[in-house]
Parts: structure tokens; C-alpha cells; sequence
């Protein structure tokens, strides 16, 4: 794996490749302020009702969630319910879940929205949501603390967080909590890797999917440099700024905690990722995730579209959505619609 690494970035970059390579996984994750591989409980989501669901949760979060949100009956069938709950004292630690009340438990499905970790919101994301939970799933869309909050691997935690807080109230919310999918966009694909990656697997974790992820945060610093594009220069920013404001030559094991390919192990989901080949988040980030996961026996599916889409753009173009779809039909089941 390191040698893909280095031939990603180019031999300008090899030693700061092989900084950060030198720390052993759990030591650079510690180091970084990374919870430990199996985190403790995570907050119940709250019961204090908001006025609508992308309303600010309460402060202190309470053992028995309520609803905070009244369903929308012309949106969804008249099984299924809506509710936005706090799964964390933070402003943005919010989600939206959208679960049937009728027939056996659901798998689910979790959205993360993207936005150069420092901006975007789970409003972006309440149309894939809806079609999720069209056929049949339980779909948790997501916010999370931006890198303007708080810097990695906040982030990360975040995702762990709200997975854990739906998971212990799987019989509320009629779903499965051995069954379940994260799908990411962009910043929000990085953050579903990196949540597939983290530990030895996660329970219950069945797969990942990311559109557009940057993998690879060392490799958008590369590709970043004065020669970069406009939107690759725009992403090394962003990568530092996630980093705490730190570059990686600074901060080494930060961002080798942010590098999804070295925490890849043998308990991991498989993973699918989809880019467009003229794509600032080039293809290749990728390619060195996937050679990562199959070196410990771990499926990874890498698709390439013709063209430069992007993220949820990508998404709607013809027949990706339905890729997608497809993936995690074969690793959750078809769940009644």
C-alpha cells in the first residue's frame, strides 16, 4: 500500500509519505484525539421538540427521545414518520429519521451530506432520504459538527455517534441495528469510509458507499499545490482547515488518521465509490483505498463515469443512483416498500 501512496502523490512527496506511514495506526489515532475502537454510549437523542426538522436540538439530551418535528403526510406514506432528534448537545449534531411503523424491522440506510467538511447541510439530502425510505428503509440523514466547529476527528465521532444513538433505540424506530449502510457525499464520503474503516469494523455495518469521497486527504494536499486546479486548491484548504489549520509535514499523525487507506483491516464492510474521471476528487484516491482493503481481503468496487460531475451531481446522473441502489440492495436485502 505504501507504494501506491507514493505513486499517487509523486516522488515530491514520498517523504512525507513515509512520515506518515511511521506511526502504527491505534498510536496515531490516540495521538489525534480519536475516540478508542469501540466508543463509549452515545447520547440518546433528544426529547425537547423543535419547530421543524432543521431546527436546533436542546442542550442536554434525555434518556427517552420524542418526537421534535410533526410528519409531512403529503411526502410520505402514511406508515412512515419523520422526526428530527438530537443525538449531541452541539447545534449540529441532528438527525433526521425517517422509519416505517408498520410490518417486520427495517434495515437502514444513513446519509451524510458533503461540503468541503466545512459547510452543507442534511436539507440537501432530505430527496435521496425520501427515496431510500421509499424502498422500504429506515434512513437516517445527518448533520455534524463542520470544520469551523470543531477540527478532526469530530467529525468522524459525530458519525459514530448518531450511528450508536439509532442502533440502541433500533426497536423505536422499527429497524434493524444488524443491518445498515452509510452513504456519502464528498466530505460526507470521507467521513463514511473513514467510519467503515475505523477499528476493526463496525457492528452490524454492511457496506459503504461513497460519491465522490476524498479518501485520500494526502493526496488532495498534492494535488492542491499552485499547479492544482481552482477546486483541487480549494480542497488542500479545506483539508488543512479539517486538520485543525495544520499542514501534514506539522501535524502528521492528524492527518494519518484523516487517510482512510491506512486504517484499513479485515473486519471492514466492503465499500463502493463512484467518480466522474475529469473530477477534481480524481478517481485514483480511490484506487489506493481499494488496493488497501483487498490486501486484508476486503471487497472494494471503484466506478468511473465519463465526465467532471461532482458529488449529488454525479449522483443523478443516468443510472448511478441505480448502481447504488442495486449495491446495497445485495448487502441489506430488499426491505418491503
Amino acid at each position: 500500500m505504501a507504494t501506491a501512496v507514493r505513486t499517487a502523490l509523486g516522488m515530491g512527496v514520498a517523504a512525507l509519505t513515509a512520515l506518515m506511514l511511521a506511526p502504527p495506526d491505534a498510536h496515531a489515532a490516540t495521538s489525534a484525539g480519536d475516540p478508542v475502537h469501540h466508543p463509549s454510549a452515545s447520547p440518546a437523542p433528544s426529547a425537547t421538540p423543535s419547530a421543524g426538522p432543521s431546527a436546533s436540538p436542546s442542550a442536554s439530551p434525555s434518556p427517552s427521545p420524542s418526537p421534535s418535528a410533526s410528519p409531512s403526510p403529503a411526502l410520505t406514506p402514511s406508515d412512515v414518520r419523520t422526526r428530527t432528534y438530537a443525538y449531541g448537545s452541539h447545534a449540529r449534531q441532528i438527525m433526521d429519521v425517517w422509519w416505517h411503523t408498520a410490518g417486520p424491522r427495517r434495515p437502514a440506510v444513513f446519509v451524510i451530506h458533503g461540503g468541503w467538511w466545512s459547510g452543507g447541510d442534511k436539507k440537501y439530502m432530505t430527496s435521496i432520504s425520501r427515496s431510500y425510505s421509499q424502498l422500504g428503509y429506515t434512513v437516517v440523514n445527518l448533520d455534524y459538527r463542520l470544520s469551523g466547529d470543531a477540527a478532526w476527528p469530530a467529525q468522524r465521532t459525530d458519525v459514530l455517534t448518531a450511528v450508536n444513538a439509532v442502533r440502541r433505540h433500533a426497536a423505536m424506530f422499527n429497524t434493524d441495528p444488524d443491518r445498515y449502510v452509510l452513504v456519502g457525499f464528498s466530505a460526507g464520503g470521507h467521513l463514511a469510509t473513514a467510519v467503515g474503516a475505523y477499528g476493526d469494523g463496525r457492528p452490524g455495518l454492511r457496506g459503504v458507499v461513497g460519491i465522490s469521497p476524498p479518501v485520500s486527504p494526502l493526496s488532495a494536499f498534492a494535488d492542491g499545490s499552485v499547479f492544482g486546479s481552482k477546486e483541487q486548491q480549494k480542497l488542500r484548504k479545506a483539508a488543512i482547515r479539517l486538520a485543525g489549520g495544520c499542514t501534514p509535514a506539522k501535524c502528521p499523525r492528524v492527518w494519518s488518521s484523516m487517510e482512510v487507506p491506512f486504517h484499513a483491516s479485515a473486519g471492514d464492510p466492503p465499500m463502493l465509490t463512484i467518480h466522474s474521471s475529469e473530477e477534481f476528487v480524481p478517481p485514483y484516491q480511490s484506487e489506493i483505498l481499494k488496493e488497501s482493503l483487498e490486501s486484508v481481503g476486503v471487497q472494494m468496487t471503484v466506478k468511473t463515469m465519463a465526465g467532471t460531475q461532482h458529488s449529488a451531481p454525479l449522483y443523478r446522473e443516468p443510472g448511478v443512483a441505480e448502481t447504488v441502489q442495486a449495491w446495497i440492495i445485495a448487502r441489506l436485502g430488499r426491505a418491503a416498500a
